[in-house]
């Protein structure tokens, strides 16, 4: 039987019905509680959150999260044309950025179109984006994005670039680490021998400068989210790929989810708080989603590794089988095992001459082009199936 659907477009989620979102972002994906945490954390000066849902003959089958942006485009742009951007933008600033409108999340790993059983993401794709396309215009939007969908989507999202004149971009890939049972021991087990001797040496280190007491919490009082947002904020400002800007009111937000721990590692000396990990528990899966390191510290006390020894841990107790572990940071997450997980934005720009040149750009980007450590990753790569064929 064929469908007659159509969109009606929503400002919060609370406007959705709960039964609708229940099903069509149930675990392991991030549900209401997620959007709710967002519209409420002050984000209006990056982020316009706006909702579209699915109808098919009036029946609500569908939810397509979005939000508008202005997006700096050295972000996603190759180098060289990072910087030609970056050179412009001191005298023209509107050439640095380019006003978005995202179909998902500006913080998920993945993007999603959440729908009800029966109902297949190839069916409702090209109805999702001529409404976007509308709306994207309404608000001065040139380009439309699906950002970052995995490649069990990719199949479906073929009808954006064979009938909606959309072009394919490779994203920053996710990451997850496979948790076998047993805990930290099991998940050592697993591992590439060097690999599990690298860890093992790093930890031995860190140890051998400062002992770290570790707790796993829930809901943390305004003093433990003040140290949490401290060590935050002084990982966020090293960082090179910055996307969202987080406030102290998104932790307070996000501690009150039920699902949301807290991975602490405290100097057992004068319990300072040296390192976080904000995880998030989904079913089968947990997400590693936020973390803060104290850089201040003398000496390597390889923060990350030994938060996450602990966060492993914490998600084999769960119940967790893989601990999601977001884009960028690649280099120790690759030495922890962690599986690539490729994305893909679907991309068009209602001005023809700006979107062909993004098209072209766009087929000269890939992982190696995105981030320095998959550029070396995938170097290895080539090395190592170069000698194995000899």
């Amino acid at each position: 039987m064929e469908r007659r659907l159509s969109i009606r477009w929503v400002k919060t989620s609370g406007e959705i019905d709960g039964g609708l979102w229940a099903e069509c972002f149930a675990p392991p994906l991030e549900g209401r509680w997620w959007y709710e945490v967002l519209e409420r954390s002050g984000l209006e000066d990056q982020f316009d959150f706006s909702y579209a849902i699915i109808e098919d003959a009036g029946k609500e089958i569908g939810i397509a999260p979005c939000f508008l942006m202005d997006v700096p485009m050295d972000l996603v742009a190759p180098p060289a044309v990072a910087w030609m951007l970056r050179q412009v933008g001191r005298v023209i600033p509107g050439v640095k950025y380019q006003r978005t409108l995202f179909i998902g999340s500006p913080c998920s790993d993945e993007g999603t179109v959440g729908l009800r059983d029966g109902v297949t993401l190839s069916e409702v794709a090209l109805v999702v984006q001529e409404a976007a396309a509308v709306r994207a215009k309404e608000a001065k939007a040139p380009m439309v994005v699906w950002k970052d969908f995995p490649t069990e989507a990719a199949r479906d999202l073929k009808v954006l670039t064979e009938r909606a004149g959309m072009f394919a971009v490779a994203s920053f890939p996710g990451t997850r680490a496979p948790l076998p049972p047993g805990g930290f021991a099991g998940y050592l087990a697993s591992m590439k021998s060097s690999h599990r001797h690298n860890l093992k040496k790093k930890l031995k280190r860190g140890e051998a400068l400062g002992a770290l007491v570790a707790s796993v919490i829930q809901n943390p009082d305004a003093a433990t989210r003040e140290e949490i947002f401290g060590l935050f904020w002084q990982t966020y400002e090293k960082g090179t790929t910055k996307f969202e800007k987080l406030n102290r009111r998104f932790f307070e937000e996000v501690g009150r989810f039920d699902g949301a721990h807290w991975v602490l590692l405290r100097h057992a000396t004068d319990n300072r708080l040296a390192a976080f990990m904000l995880c998030f528990q989904l079913g089968r899966r947990a997400i590693n989603k936020f973390i803060g390191l104290d850089g201040t510290l003398d000496g390597d006390w390889y923060l990350y590794f030994r938060l996450w020894r602990e966060a492993v841990e914490w998600a084999s107790r769960s119940g967790a089988s893989e601990l999601q572990s977001g884009q960028t940071g690649y280099r120790a997450k690759l030495d922890l095992d962690h599986e690539l997980t490729p994305l893909t934005n679907y991309c068009r720009n209602s001005n023809p001459a700006a979107h062909w040149v993004y098209a072209k750009v766009a087929a000269g980007i890939t992982w190696e082009t995105l981030d320095h450590d998959l550029k070396n990753f995938m170097k290895s790569r080539r090395g190592q199936r170069e000698e194995d064929g000899k």
